[in-house]
């Protein structure tokens, strides 16, 4: 079996181009069994994997709960608001008494960004980043390319807009070393307000105007509005937002032509997107969500497989 460069998943920057093209390769083969009869393979049956999520979570947590199910793996799930965290135990001391059941995997949610490499220091397990606060959220990455490669036949030369909270968003940071790695060109548009101030440093353009932005892409990774994260206002409401930012059908229908829409959802249906797209053609929403699960199999099956 081919291995991956690193035996954690801390985030897509410690990833090699080998290491994307061979998750996307184990992720087509996962693919292919998602969509058999019996949708389970016995490739992690000796494995133990820790789910350990201190921040709320619907849909990462249930896309690893169900690639750890369908890969046979024994699943452990942790949620730190029932815990002895609230009685102020530590994290190291919270994972080392999970480990110590003999756990050999730890996927990972943290509001504190470098929480998992931090926790990778000090364990012996494998960890995957299931998100660390404003910093890095991998697999969504991962999921998001391949998406676009499964769509469009290939990342490479493709031009990517992030739409919408660049300066909160885990999601945008991870997209874009992603993206760059895999040859694309990447730009972020959003108010100047949720745009963080040395964005263009990382190599991206840079674009206030939402359609503007819409012409000159192949396709559009529209992000939440994340109102949870924001202390301060940054606009003055989510009815202005959506009137510059939003897109619908009648903005699309302006362009010369079809465009991709991305969203890692949940969607915030007439802020960012209004349902005449989410709902449209031109989504693959949904085929988002069914390639998370065959994106995060393959992860845990490549790393199982380095100590």
């Amino acid at each position: 079996m081919q291995q991956l460069s690193t035996r954690h998943l801390l985030g897509i920057k410690g990833l090699t181009e080998t290491d994307l093209q061979l998750i996307f390769e184990t992720a087509d083969n996962f693919k292919e069994v998602l969509n058999r009869p019996i949708k389970k393979v016995p490739s992690l049956r000796d494995i133990t994997i820790a789910n350990v999520f201190f921040e709320n979570s619907t849909r990462t947590k249930l896309s690893f709960e169900l690639a750890e199910k369908r890969l046979s793996a024994d699943v452990v799930n942790f949620a730190s608001g029932s815990s002895s965290v609230k009685k102020g135990e530590t994290l190291i001391d919270t994972v080392n008494n999970i480990l110590a059941m003999k756990v050999d995997m730890v996927v990972m949610r943290h509001s504190s960004p470098g929480a998992p490499h931090f926790l990778s220091r000090h364990i012996r397990a494998n960890i995957i980043n299931a998100g660390d606060g404003t910093h890095e959220h991998p697999t969504q990455a991962l999921l998001d390319a391949f998406s676009i490669r499964e769509k469009l036949g290939e990342v490479a030369g493709k031009k990517v807009a992030i739409i919408g909270d660049i300066l909160h968003s885990r999601v945008a940071l991870s997209n874009i070393f992603c993206l760059q790695k895999l040859g694309a060109e990447v730009m972020v548009c959003g108010p100047v307000t949720l745009m963080p101030r040395h964005i263009g440093e990382l190599g991206v353009k840079v674009e206030q105007d939402v359609f503007k932005a819409l012409q000159w892409c192949d396709v559009a990774n529209v992000l939440r509005i994340q109102l949870e994260r924001q202390q301060i206002k940054y606009f003055p409401s989510l009815r202005e937002y959506s009137l510059y930012f939003g897109i619908n059908k009648k903005l699309l229908n302006q362009l010369d032509k079809e465009i991709v829409i991305m969203h890692p959802g949940p969607i915030n249906r007439g802020v960012e997107l209004n349902s005449d797209v989410a709902d449209s053609d031109n989504a693959i929403i949904l085929q988002q969500v069914e390639n998370g699960v065959a994106i995060r199999m393959a992860v845990l099956y490549l790393l199982a497989g380095v100590k």
